[in-house]
């Protein structure tokens, strides 16, 4: 990380930093794991930190997250998020380094912009297919009970979305607020849940490109106390050299169309687990969704659950 300048605000390390390396040379890292060599800084404490046009690129706060609201959506997701999927081609390796059958624990839940393949086989054998290519999510259909419970701390992470960043926030609550299609309560239409999890250099897409992007991470070992289970899975701006170790309780707002990625983690325990969260606005759903009625929100999520659900005659 090349430091421009840095200064202390309070409690907060105020970074401004210019990129280590030009696009092009980004452009060649797309898609490929980063090793600990890439990155010159790894940050730990409270900062913010911007780029030389004076654009925000991280703000980084720790220990602000209810424990009683992290256990619960641990506990309620995590059988759930333990689920392997081979749909994450881009940011698991699989487009660039072959990996065609490379299977992760990412998944999904709240309301989603494209069928599943399960539905999408249901709606063929039934020559029938909603009119509105929104989905609410099998974790929203099948365990409703523990849906509600994740809930609060997805609450928690909007509540500091719009106390740290209120810009991008006033943004995408404008949008939420056009759809029924969402978290209750909240600015984000979905969350994505992955399991011990590295991913490639990749940039975010479909979300809210106007907003902002989040993540949370909770950290699990039955042999270790709290953040000794595993080294390493730092979530990183390679062009900048730069890294944040997210752990239990903290919170790292980013813009996540910056490259980015988390280098290897590391098990010092066999059995521990980090399970990272990310909340955000489809921009799908909202434009298919906008100022559709509550009615409309009922009876298309009841259709879709009736064609899932039905056997085809």
């Amino acid at each position: 990380m090349t430091i421009v300048k840095k200064e202390k605000k309070g409690n907060v390390t105020v970074y401004t930093v210019k990129k280590n390396f030009d696009d092009e040379k980004m452009e060649k890292k797309m898609n490929t794991f980063l090793k600990r060599d890439d990155i010159d800084t790894i940050i730990t404490d409270d900062s913010d930190v911007y780029g030389e046009d004076n654009k925000l690129l991280l703000r980084f706060r720790k220990n602000v997250l209810p424990r009683e609201h992290v256990d619960a959506f641990y506990d309620n997701v995590i059988n759930f998020a333990k689920n392997k999927s081979g749909l994450r081609a881009s940011a698991s390796g699989s487009k660039k380094m072959g990996y065609s059958d490379k299977k992760v624990m990412s998944n999904i839940f709240g309301y989603f912009d494209t069928w599943s393949p399960g539905q999408k086989a249901v709606f063929k054998k039934r020559g029938k297919t909603p009119s509105v290519t929104v989905r609410e999510c099998r974790f929203n259909m099948d365990y409703p009970e523990e849906y509600k419970k994740t809930i609060p701390l997805i609450k928690d992470i909007d509540e500091l979305y719009a106390k740290m960043t209120p810009e991008q926030y006033k943004i995408q609550r404008r949008m939420a607020n056009q759809t029924h299609f969402k978290i209750p309560g909240t600015s984000f239409t979905t969350v994505t849940t992955n399991v011990n999890y590295t991913t490639t250099v990749h940039q975010d897409v479909g979300d809210c490109v106007d907003g902002f992007g989040n993540l949370v991470v909770i950290e699990k070992s039955e042999s270790s106390e709290p953040g000794k289970g595993y080294n390493g899975a730092e979530t990183c701006f390679p062009q900048y050299g730069i890294g944040v170790d997210v752990r239990t309780g903290d919170v790292l707002f980013m813009d996540v169309h910056q490259p980015h990625a988390n280098l290897p983690m590391i098990k010092k325990d066999e059995d521990a687990i980090r399970l990272s969260i990310v909340c955000y606005l489809r921009t799908n759903v909202w434009l298919r969704t906008k100022n559709r009625t509550r009615r409309f929100y009922e009876t298309h999520n009841r259709t879709v659950r009736n064609l899932r659900s039905s056997k085809p005659k």
